[in-house]
């Protein structure tokens, strides 16, 4: 796919770095010189420009970009600005990332197709890590539910996966198994990243190195935790 990611702030740059990691096309711009430099040789390309400018901006190639997401945190007005831009310029999908309530708002008012809470997102998985003892990250789907990422308990290391009966005891599913492997960088960083084991079978024996990849409603998925021991504060 094809990505525009506008602003290379620290949450911008992650995203595009990874977006372009994963294999994707992105055109990453910025309007300091400094920081199109710094990730030219780890993004697709990265442009310096004023997102704010119909003119140069209408030199983007929007048509045949699948993506846009204004990723721009420290500049609210440029970041309604650029939003608002992008919009008329029919963007087939636009993505804004919003401060505050009242930005929220705002953003809504454009039009924009999604909207992102770094931040408050942030705060919610660490808020999950910090309160659960093996928990490693999450994916809400929605207020109620979630996918949630767990290292597994040691009361579980050994079982098969058909023995603890997730379904019908906890309402809840064991998606997947998965290990992180580490690798270099090109900054030469040691990185971790995950390795899928595939969909979870009913004879697979549970590893001492496996991360349990756990799908259902955040309550259930709470009562299996503290059934196998897993402190909750």
């Amino acid at each position: 796919m094809k990505y525009i990611v506008v602003g290379l702030g620290n949450f911008g740059s992650s995203l595009a770095m990874a977006l372009t990691s994963q294999g994707h096309e992105v055109i990453a711009i910025d309007s300091s010189m400094q920081k199109v430099e710094t990730y030219k040789e780890v993004i697709s390309h990265t442009i310096c420009m004023d997102a704010t400018d119909e003119h140069t901006v209408n030199g983007l190639p929007i048509v045949d970009t699948d993506i846009v997401i204004v990723a721009i945190g420290e500049n609210q007005g440029a970041n309604v600005m650029a939003s608002a831009l992008f919009k008329t310029l029919k963007a087939k999908r636009l993505i804004s990332r919003s401060i505050n309530p009242l930005h929220e708002k705002v953003l809504q008012a454009i039009g924009v197709d999604d909207i992102i809470y770094p931040e408050k997102e942030a705060a919610s998985r660490w808020a999950k890590r910090l309160s659960l003892q093996h928990f490693i990250d999450s994916f809400e789907l929605s207020e109620h539910f979630s996918m949630v990422e767990i290292s597994i308990p040691d009361s579980l290391i050994g079982k098969m996966v058909g023995e603890l009966q997730l379904e019908p005891r906890y309402k809840i599913r064991l998606m997947s198994t998965m290990r992180y492997e580490e690798y270099e960088d090109s900054f030469g960083r040691i990185q971790s990243r995950p390795h899928i084991q595939g969909l979870a079978q009913p004879l697979q024996i549970l590893q001492a190195e496996d991360i349990l990849v756990v799908y259902g409603a955040n309550k259930h998925i709470n009562q299996f935790l503290r059934s196998v021991g897993v402190r909750i504060h």
